[in-house]
């Protein structure tokens, strides 16, 4: 079904964007269900051992998933550009569904052994593959089906879901510290996310079904050997581009991961909160920073993307530091829950518009994969071991080594975001 952007209605465009955000919260709800409740499985998956070691372990297994998100990337990506973004987007969801119940439905390491961290590897492989085609084809699709006027506002809603995908995860944690007992919880209740998730993905599997596909990708004529979608492609047809994804996600995406999925660990295993403090204090800021996405994404309209990814640069490198350094010290949920949206508000300048920015460099026919293959390495390489990186510090005593990694990665971000052209200007969608 083939519709010009600018023939299809509000209420279509609007339905199609709410579709596609769905999938996209499910699946980002079932990635971030690891992260939220690994304070409670962890123990159940490895041997005894101090707090530390085992969310060591965790959070190893936590990065293991992101490598597979650059192959996850490649494959996909490719498929979204030959065979639709829906279809994409469909696929994905499938995958992150498994995941999720083989999560669900593993025994413990006093069960079956050593089979229990191995079978939780295997689902974080293949939840790996379904978020790294995910990215792409997500952010290729509301990009695409978004006006050219309200790109911005309407591909951050990919970070809205993302972000209320890992809220919802936080907010079934803290109705289960309400109604299960900390036994309880570590006994078995860690596994309901993990089948609410499974169950949500199914269901979504029908919705992806029925989404309009882009106008952008229905023009694509995939038959012609000069519009190929393809590793090799990409970085030999489009060098310049794939390598400035990479460059401007690393800052971004390791200082997302930072003040998100480590942020709760670090307030109980740092600043010394209970498990039901940090979740309540990380929850309550994530919500905010969920609201903040599409007001960014709406300014990036109209003052253009590359002020506000100065802006987190700038900010990031200044305040960074001092936002986790006097985080370590306090003992007042009121001053922590401040420096968390403090550090969210920065993130802001990244997270809202970081997709379409992605999706505006490249052409229709490597969209997807020029989206989700860059993003994914950088991705891999410096978000999805940001935890394994923060806590080995903490082990080897230097803590605060994680607090300079940031700021400087940050900083090599700002250089990019600097040299780079504003995309709201120089949008290659524009010429679909």
């Amino acid at each position: 079904m083939s519709q010009s952007i600018e023939t299809i209605d509000q209420k279509t465009r609007l339905k199609s964007i709410l579709g596609g955000s769905a999938g996209n919260m499910v699946e980002w709800y079932d990635w971030y269900a690891y992260a939220a409740f690994t304070l409670y499985f962890a123990p159940v998956f490895f041997p005894k051992g101090n707090q530390t070691a085992q969310l060591l372990s965790a959070a190893a297994i936590f990065a293991v998933g992101f490598v597979m998100r650059p192959i996850g990337a490649w494959i996909m990506g490719v498929y979204a550009d030959k065979k639709g973004r829906k279809a994409g987007l469909t696929l994905s969801v499938t995958l992150m569904c498994l995941g999720s119940l083989m999560i669900a439905v593993t025994p413990g390491y006093d069960s079956i052994g050593i089979f229990a961290p191995i079978m939780l590897v295997t689902a974080r492989l293949i939840q790996g593959i379904s978020v790294g085609g995910e990215y792409g084809a997500s952010a290729t699709y509301l990009s695409e089906m978004a006006g050219k006027d309200k790109r911005g506002f309407f591909s951050s809603f990919q970070y809205v879901t993302l972000i209320s995908g890992q809220l919802i995860a936080l907010v079934l944690l803290i109705i289960l510290q309400q109604v299960l007992t900390p036994a309880e919880l570590k006994a078995w209740g860690w596994r309901i996310p993990f089948v609410i998730g499974a169950l949500l993905a199914f269901f979504v599997f029908y919705i992806r079904r029925g989404l309009l596909e882009t106008e952008s990708f229905n023009k694509v004529d995939t038959s012609s050997s000069q519009k190929k979608s393809g590793a090799l492609a990409l970085f030999k047809e489009h060098p310049k581009a794939a390598f400035t994804v990479i460059g401007l996600t690393a800052g971004g995406t390791l200082a997302f991961y930072a003040y998100t999925t480590y942020l709760q660990k670090f307030l109980v295993n740092t600043s010394g909160f209970s498990k039901e403090s940090a979740t309540q204090i990380t929850a309550i800021a994530l919500f905010i920073f969920m609201l903040l996405q599409p007001v960014a994404g709406a300014l990036s309209d109209r003052i253009g993307r590359k002020p506000l990814m100065i802006g987190f640069g700038v900010m990031g490198v200044l305040f960074t530091y001092f936002i986790f350094s006097t985080l370590a010290g306090t003992t007042d949920p009121w001053m922590a829950f401040a420096l968390c949206l403090f550090g969210l508000i920065i993130v802001t300048g990244y997270t809202s518009i970081n997709a379409v920015v992605k999706a505006e460099m490249f052409p229709a026919h490597i969209r997807a994969l020029g989206v989700a293959l860059p993003y994914a390495i950088a991705n891999t390489l410096f978000g999805g071991t940001a935890e394994y990186v923060a806590l080995s510090f903490k082990q080897a005593g230097h803590e605060e080594w994680f607090f300079l990694y940031v700021t400087i990665m940050i900083g090599i971000s700002l250089i990019v975001y600097a040299r780079m052209k504003d995309t709201k200007e120089h949008s290659l969608i524009n010429h679909d």
